[in-house]
């Protein structure tokens, strides 16, 4: 069993910035494969990004170049960085645990863009 705990959303006005930080448990933290995911009111959840554990990423079309997800394994987190924040990007924002066949999900955090 992996726990996950998400923080650092919040209101932010369009053009500002967040980091969002996903503190995972377990010590075999540096194999999984880390996910953010972000769901809006009234729409399916989508994959936003994604680190293997070798440090490879990738990216929604949508936030590329604006978001920018990293790892530090040492402290069993996983971030991300969301730059130019648009009133679109308002959504729950999920962390995701890929661990030898199973995933696991953190409780969500909020991120509201809007002025």
């Amino acid at each position: 069993q992996v726990q996950l705990v998400e923080s650092g959303g919040g209101l932010v006005q369009p053009g500002g910035s967040l980091r969002l930080s996903c503190s995972a448990s377990g010590s075999m933290f540096s194999i999984y494969i880390m996910d953010w995911y972000r769901q809006a009111p009234g729409k399916q959840r989508e994959l936003v990004a994604v680190i293997m554990s070798g440090g490879n990423t990738n990216y929604a079309d949508s936030v590329k170049g604006r978001f920018t997800i990293s790892r530090d394994n040492a402290k069993n987190t996983v971030y991300l960085e969301m730059n130019r924040l648009k009133p679109e990007d308002t959504a729950v924002y999920y962390c995701h645990a890929r661990v030898v066949g199973s995933g696991y999900w953190g409780q969500g955090t909020q991120v509201t863009v809007s002025s």
